[in-house]
């Protein structure tokens, strides 16, 4: 068997192993392991795995992962979250389907701290739907709203699937961040917008909230420096040079602890609590790295990605095309796959595809174009069933809404997210123009 036919074999096997429900990490280990087997033996493989766990998480880069979830869980205990949402609310809560634009606005604001979706998700999930449903909205406008917003964790920077895609790619991780503010800046205003045209179309979904006096707005205002200090700080003082991702990840979970702190959020019990989330999660992450290392490295000995490019390329299909087919790919993948996972397992993939296209960019913009395209249409998986995480975690705390509802609220932002990748990719300049300003 050739190494083509051993890579789409083992492929199928992956997808096998996906479709029974086997944790991701452990499919890709295992198949990894398997196919590596196969074609070099066991001794190659032990050869390999003795170095690949330490070669993998002693990347400098990697520790940007445990830090912005660090900092998100701080920010969570020091109240950063419920104060977003009170000052959006104060602001726009009083227009038809102000709460809920608020939400994700307070969304918006939290990801920027955050780095993750289903932190942003279950965090603003627990301080919103109270007032949504106080408020009268629909339990499909509620959940769907906030599975939505949550999105917004993973675009806007910082990102930690966008560090997982630098380190793949090997681009630069401050020029990602900036690449993905605009994208993330229209999906939020798409969002809204969405919103704003389903309470015209559905009236009786969204009640209507009080309007606050000028005193109170300011108050809330106020109320939420701590946030724009942060964000102002890490992602500032990572552009002006001042120091790298990572240290910006460190001082911007410094910065949220001692907000916390401060706040008397994060007494023993919660740091306790904070730290144990943290490598949790940190765990999980690594090991799906782990596991798609070990894959990767398999599947780049067979040669199925450099096939695959020369196949695709001598289709005689253009390069808008072949983005395309790429993009529905994903579309597809997002129905059944978690963001993490799609990444680790297709980029090295589809990465050199693209990258031997020619859209009239340099090798690099091409890059942090993709990346975006691609963060933006994994998004779309995370509010898409069956396995779409956000809807089943704002469903779980919404207390009793039918999950058919929820996914019924999130038909339309879908649709907002599918129109915003259209947009992005006719014009690239969305993306890529704060790039070529600032470097």
């Amino acid at each position: 068997m050739s190494g083509t036919a051993t890579g789409v074999a083992f492929l199928s096997a992956l997808f096998a192993l996906l479709a029974l429900r086997v944790p991701i990490a452990v499919a890709m280990f295992a198949t990894g392991a398997a196919g590596y087997v196969t074609l070099a033996g066991w001794e190659p493989l032990a050869n390999y795995l003795k170095t690949a766990a330490y070669g993998r998480y002693s990347v400098y880069d990697l520790t940007v992962v445990p830090l912005f979830l660090l900092m998100g869980q701080f920010a969570t205990k020091g109240g950063m979250s419920a104060a977003l949402f009170r000052a959006a609310s104060a602001w726009i809560g009083h227009k038809r389907g102000g709460v809920a634009m608020a939400a994700v606005g307070a969304c918006a604001g939290f990801g920027a701290i955050c780095g993750s979706s289903l932190a942003t998700a279950a965090t603003m999930g627990q301080v919103a739907l109270p007032e949504l449903k106080r408020h009268g909205y629909s339990d499909a406008l509620a959940t769907g709203a906030l599975a939505a917003g949550g999105t917004l964790g993973i675009l806007i920077p910082p990102s930690v699937v966008l560090v997982i895609y630098a380190l793949l790619t090997e681009q630069n991780i401050a020029k990602l961040f900036v690449a993905a503010m605009a994208p993330g800046v229209l999906a939020m205003l798409g969002y809204m917008l969405t919103i704003a045209l389903y309470v015209r179309l559905r009236p009786g979904a969204a009640g209507l909230a009080r309007k606050a006096d000028a005193m109170a707005r300011r108050a809330a205002l106020l109320a939420v420096w701590p946030v724009l200090a942060v964000f102002v700080v890490v992602i500032g003082g990572i552009y002006a040079g001042l120091f790298t991702p990572t240290e910006g990840a460190a001082v911007g979970a410094a910065g949220t602890g001692l907000i916390a702190l401060a706040r008397g959020g994060l007494g023993w019990r919660a740091l306790g609590e904070a730290l144990s989330a943290t490598a949790v999660t940190t765990g999980m992450i690594f090991f799906i790295v782990l596991g798609a290392a070990v894959y990767n490295a398999f599947l780049a000995s067979t040669q199925a990605p450099q096939t695959a490019a020369a196949w695709i390329g001598g289709l005689g299909f253009g390069p808008w095309t072949i983005l395309t087919m790429i993009l529905l790919a994903y579309l597809a993948f997002g129905c059944v796959m978690d963001s993490l996972s799609m990444i680790l397992l297709t980029v090295p993939i589809f990465f050199p595809v693209v990258a031997a296209l020619d859209f009239g960019l340099t090798p690099e913009e091409t890059a942090l174009w993709f990346g975006v395209l691609v963060l933006v249409v994994v998004e779309v998986g995370l509010i898409t069933p069956p396995v779409g995480m956000n809807l089943f975690i704002i469903n779980a705390m919404a207390g009793g809404a039918p999950l058919s509802a929820t996914f019924r609220g999130a038909a339309p932002f879908v649709l907002s997210d599918i129109a915003r990748v259209c947009l992005l990719v006719a014009f690239p300049a969305i993306t890529l123009g704060l790039v070529r300003a600032l470097f």
